[in-house]
């Protein structure tokens, strides 16, 4: 029946809502490594009931971004180096898997998608925007990864990448991170000259925190 599809619907939106909000609210430092998450408070926040507000709290915890103690309480978790540093590991491999994917399957649209972020991102940078430069780094990424058509990327970089952009804020709140507007220059004109194999390894060089 109709009304159960949009029902599902709105389900599937609110969750999507809380999730997207909690992330934020953890990546941007809101919600602080340790903090206590309860049920009423995030409820009176968010405008939304438990249910979706669990669901996305397991979605955050596959993430890395909170974790449950016993007895049931849920906090914040702290920014574990080793964790990062795995998480780091696999983001780097699957954006250099979609590039290298992607680049035979680019054209002049795509590259000039990735030019326009890049613009945004250093503009962001120049206003001190860490949340706009955030979101502009990823419209970056985004390009090959949709190029790609590998539809099972996105989901390995959304299980990895909340926990980096905690890191990725505090970096994109100073100057270190205008060394990433080089790094995707140097991406767009290797993808330009067909060079998948080296625009897959400056895709994955480490950046410099």
């Amino acid at each position: 029946p109709r009304s159960v599809e949009e029902h599902r619907h709105k389900r599937s939106l609110l969750r999507e809502q809380a999730y997207l909000s909690l992330r934020d609210a953890i990546v941007n430092g809101t919600l602080a490594p340790g903090e206590k998450l309860r049920d009423p408070e995030l409820e009176r926040w968010l405008g939304i009931s438990r249910t979706p507000i669990r669901e996305a709290m397991a979605r955050l915890e596959t993430a890395g971004l909170v974790h449950t103690l016993p007895g049931r309480s849920t906090v914040v978790s702290t920014i574990e180096r080793k964790s990062v540093l795995d998480a780091q590991a696999v983001a780097a491999a699957m954006h250099a898997l979609a590039v290298r994917i992607a680049v035979p399957l680019m054209h002049e649209g795509e590259y000039a998608a990735m030019v326009d972020a890049n613009r945004e991102f250093a503009d962001a940078l120049t206003a001190g925007d860490p949340a706009a430069a955030m979101r502009a780094d990823d419209r970056f990424h985004h390009v090959a990864v949709e190029a790609s058509q590998n539809q099972v990327i996105p989901v390995a970089l959304e299980s990895v990448t909340p926990v980096l952009r905690r890191l990725e804020f505090q970096r994109f709140s100073s100057l270190s991170g205008r060394q990433s507007i080089a790094q995707h220059e140097r991406i767009v004109e290797l993808c330009r000259q067909g060079e998948a194999d080296a625009a897959a390894v400056a895709t994955q060089q480490p950046r410099k925190s």
